[in-house]
């Protein structure tokens, strides 16, 4: 894994200037009570041109040259993501889409001729003349034509939907290009014992290990109960936990973030603006209900809260913007691309919980409010006492909706390697256009609409953080409690072990 030894100059990447911080305008979303604007929908329905909606993707303007567009930045883009596999995409969508305007033509086109007829049939009637026969006939052909357009259009677009949401935001020109990421980028090392190493320690229990001899955990019941990655957190794991939960919690409020709980489940229509289509596959649970009525399990809090201000209008950004949520949910995800992997203890698991930050800025603000939140979770895991190393993600490793993401990897002293507990990302206005999340006011002029930018980032996925802190804070006698999380501990400074580590299985 490359390193450039330090950070320094790796916000100088950012576009434009170097920015200067400043509160004013700032808000925590505790000031944001009547601002936004929301159209009725008797009023959208009024003035609305006939359109695509999309699920999440980049603007389709960008693909049209004869928009202002530029197809050729977004094959670059794409280029960086999968190869030229990945770039041949934007030609397929700039043909399915016209195939799919040619045939809204053919559909205009005879419903102006269907109707054209219809007149006709009308007037020779209000006459109290019989309609010729041939205009029956070319109702009826024309009535056929139509339903068979119908559902040409309705076909092609959904194949063009389907297909163009498979393109990724653009990829930020700072990103270190690669399709595996053993080239992620470390940009910086931070340590509580600057002048020790990280080295592999032979004498430490693995983090299962800790947490049974605390009985702090019962994965035997809890596979028994939940199936596969099941658990039951005990006594003084629950205690971590909830201790983990609300430090996070408060730690994100005293940096201006609102406290949020987000609702545990989403609608079909809603999560499918927010989530990529494969993470339905791979990632999302679903609730049967009545078709439409649908409903999944968040994966993340930054699900519900991406779309907590859809269909809203930032008018006056400035004075509305940005906003910072703290975002606490319990999550639930399949795992199922991750077989085989991490299967020890309660790092990786279908129910966990999890703090979340979540932000809306003005567009030009959100690289600023990327670095803020880097530094959030690096001084949340400095405040713990957790050694860490920063990482640049390469192209080929992010999500369709990131256009940079940087990873904190914590280290785990008894396996002698980082694993990843904290990934920042800036998602430009990839989400907000799909949900709808205008900004600003509308001049003349203006070709395109202008979106807010939504940023998300963990700040402590809290089982994978225990994980974490029980590696790093035991001894051999039990475990030392760090020193931010005894407040939440009724004041414990240690937990003895209670248990004998458990048999190995021949």
């Amino acid at each position: 894994m490359p390193t450039s030894g330090s950070c320094e100059s790796w916000p100088g990447c950012w576009p434009g200037d170097r920015w200067t911080r400043s509160p004013e305008g700032s808000q925590t979303g505790n000031d944001l009570q009547h601002k936004t604007t929301t159209p009725s929908r008797e009023k959208k329905e009024k003035h609305r041109k006939p359109q695509l909606h999309y699920p999440k993707m980049i603007e389709l303007q960008l693909l049209q040259t004869g928009k202002g567009g530029n197809p050729e930045l977004v094959k670059a883009s794409q280029r960086k993501r999968g190869g030229d596999k990945a770039a041949s995409l934007v030609d397929e969508v700039l043909e399915l889409y016209t195939s799919w305007t040619k045939v809204g033509f053919m559909l205009k086109e005879a419903r102006t001729q269907a109707n054209v007829i219809k007149k006709q049939i009308g007037e020779a009637k209000k006459a109290k003349k019989e309609p010729e026969p041939e205009l029956w006939t070319s109702k009826e052909q024309l009535d056929e034509k139509i339903k068979q357009l119908e559902k040409d259009e309705s076909d092609a677009e959904s194949l063009l939907k389907t297909r163009a949401s498979s393109i990724g935001n653009i990829v930020h020109e700072s990103v270190p290009v690669s399709m595996t990421e053993d080239d992620n980028l470390i940009l910086k090392t931070w340590s509580s014992a600057p002048n020790e190493p990280f080295e592999k320690r032979g004498d430490f229990l693995s983090h299962d290990v800790v947490m049974h001899r605390l009985d702090a955990v019962d994965l035997e019941r809890g596979a028994k109960v939940a199936g596969h990655r099941g658990f039951f957190l005990i006594n003084d794991g629950v205690d971590l936990n909830q201790a983990l939960i609300n430090y996070g919690l408060d730690f994100l409020r005293q940096k201006g973030f609102r406290k949020t709980m987000a609702p545990f489940m989403m609608r079909k229509a809603l999560m499918a603006k927010t989530a990529q289509l494969e993470e339905f596959d791979e990632a999302l649970y679903r609730l049967s209900g009545d078709g439409e009525d649908d409903k999944y399990l968040i994966a993340t809090s930054e699900q519900p809260l991406s779309a907590y201000h859809s269909d809203e209008w930032f008018e006056k950004p400035k004075e509305q913007l940005p906003l910072r949520y703290a975002g606490y949910s319990t999550c639930f995800r399949k795992e199922a691309g991750s077989h085989g992997r991490d299967t020890w203890g309660i790092f990786r698991v279908h129910q966990f919980e999890k703090v979340e930050q979540f932000c809306i800025t003005d567009p030009s603000k959100s690289w600023e409010m990327f670095e803020e939140m880097v530094q959030n979770s690096e001084d949340f895991y400095q405040s713990l006492g957790i050694g860490y190393r920063l990482v640049a993600i390469v192209s080929g490793a992010l999500n369709n909706a990131a256009a940079k993401k940087a990873d904190l990897e914590a280290w785990f002293p008894a396996m002698g390697e980082f694993k990843e507990l904290v990934s920042v990302s800036n998602c430009t206005d990839y989400q907000s256009r799909s949900l709808e999340v205008r900004c600003g006011v509308k001049k003349q002029g203006d070709t395109q609409k202008v979106y807010v930018h939504m940023l998300n980032g963990t700040l402590c996925a809290t089982e994978r953080a225990l994980c974490c802190l029980v590696e790093n804070y035991q001894t051999p006698e039990g475990l030392v409690i760090p020193p931010v999380l005894r407040p939440y501990m009724q004041g414990r400074e240690f937990l003895p072990f209670v248990k004998e580590a458990p048999k190995k299985k021949k």
